[in-house]
């Protein structure tokens, strides 16, 4: 990950307690610990205006909504994201600080992390049983990527223009509303 720093190799249990105490929010990837670099203000608007929207939909279907701070565990690929957002919808998911059965991740793509999310995260998160969605909203211009689970494989759809439908939580949002 450009402009990451990483640090030596440690076991996923160190990971946590380390984690737990750090000042600066750092992704695992089996054993390796990379430091999260900041967002642009465009980015943290992206995500505020995409959790507005996401969040009371989320509810109304019985599921919970997090953004930024809570971390995902990626069973699969052995590793703990910081996604932008992560919706679940399974009442037994019930960490405290880690997602295990999310629904629904976004992430906002950045220079630093655009290839991340979209090669290595992307193959990790759809490895996820109760995945549903993985959306991928760029900052620099407008377009909303939706991979989609359907009961073929996954559907890969681009939105430019209009507005786009997250099946998960029931709601269409405007990319004029995502990109206000």
């Amino acid at each position: 990950m450009p402009n990451a720093v990483r640090q030596p190799w440690m076991p996923p249990e160190e990971y946590l307690t380390y984690e737990r105490t750090s000042d600066v929010r750092h992704e695992y990837v089996d054993g390796e610990v990379y430091a999260m670099v900041g967002a642009s203000r465009r980015h943290a608007s992206a995500v505020l205006n995409l959790a507005a929207a996401i969040r009371p939909a989320a509810r109304g279907r019985g599921c919970d909504a997090y953004a930024t701070d809570v971390m995902l565990r990626v069973e699969a690929a052995n590793a703990y994201y910081y996604p932008d957002l992560v919706v679940t919808c399974d009442p037994a998911d019930d960490d405290p600080y880690i997602v295990k059965a999310p629904s629904l991740i976004v992430e906002v793509l950045s220079d630093s992390t655009e290839h991340i999310d979209r090669r290595e995260k992307r193959a990790s998160y759809q490895t996820i049983p109760s995945l549903r969605e993985y959306v991928l909203v760029a900052q620099d211009e407008r377009r909303v990527e939706v991979y989609r689970r359907q009961d073929g494989g996954w559907v890969h759809e681009i939105v430019t223009e209009g507005e786009v439908m997250l099946e998960t939580v029931g709601v269409t949002l405007s990319l004029d509303d995502v990109y206000a």
